[in-house]
């Protein structure tokens, strides 16, 4: 069975993306995008596809949740052990995307990443609701397991140890990564697919960023 999606077609027109009006810092730019995002309610707006390479050199990825943005960068969390963990603990390249289809617009993030401090992904982690933070524990991210009941067990075994605690300690397989962007790319969609696209690039952390044009 084939799919025929050569038909569906979008004359974006929503905004524009010019030079004179984009910020030169491009993480105040991610944040203007970002909060019109979530005054337009767009749902999730906090989702990015994440890239890693495995030892293979093959790319894998998968959807996460942005959590917080600092002046170096993006921070997410996930299990270390996790196959993203692991890749990222060989190859700690990654690339990002952002895709808000409500305003025609996507922000792709190349970089590498840095584990949070411990003290970091302690703070984030009780802050967390009480159900989040046993899933924390339950689950063996990415390992084969053989049925939806071997979750459930584990479940009910970390609820019954932590009954009466309101909140878990951190397990040592979990925390915090920061993205630290080397370019950032704003995408806004424009009518006949002659879109606007500025990147941001800088050879090394601290230098100034350049900002370049290229073609849609």
């Amino acid at each position: 069975m084939s799919i025929d999606a050569t038909n569906l077609r979008v004359d974006y027109q929503a905004d524009e993306l010019l030079e004179s009006k984009a910020d030169p810092n491009p993480m105040l730019q991610f944040k203007q995008w970002f909060e019109a995002a979530l005054e337009n309610k767009i749902p999730e707006p906090n989702a990015m596809v994440i890239a890693t390479i495995d030892e293979k050199g093959r790319p894998a990825a998968r959807v996460v949740l942005l959590k917080e943005t600092t002046e170096r960068g993006f921070i997410f969390y996930t299990n270390y052990d996790s196959r993203k963990g692991r890749e990222l603990n060989h190859n700690p390249q990654i690339a990002v995307v952002f895709n808000w289809l409500e305003h025609q617009q996507q922000v792709r993030i190349e970089g590498r990443v840095e584990k949070l401090p411990v003290a970091h992904s302690d703070r984030y982690f009780q802050s967390r609701p009480k159900g989040s933070q046993i899933g924390a524990w339950v689950s063996p991210q990415s390992q084969e397991i053989p049925g939806r009941e071997f979750l459930e067990r584990r479940q009910q075994e970390v609820e019954s140890t932590y009954a009466d605690a309101d909140h878990l300690p951190r397990p040592e397989h979990w925390g915090g990564y920061l993205i630290v962007p080397d370019a950032i790319e704003f995408w806004q969609g424009r009518s006949s697919r002659l879109h606007d696209r500025l990147v941001y690039r800088r050879p090394a952390e601290g230098q100034p960023w350049e900002i370049v044009r290229l073609a849609p």
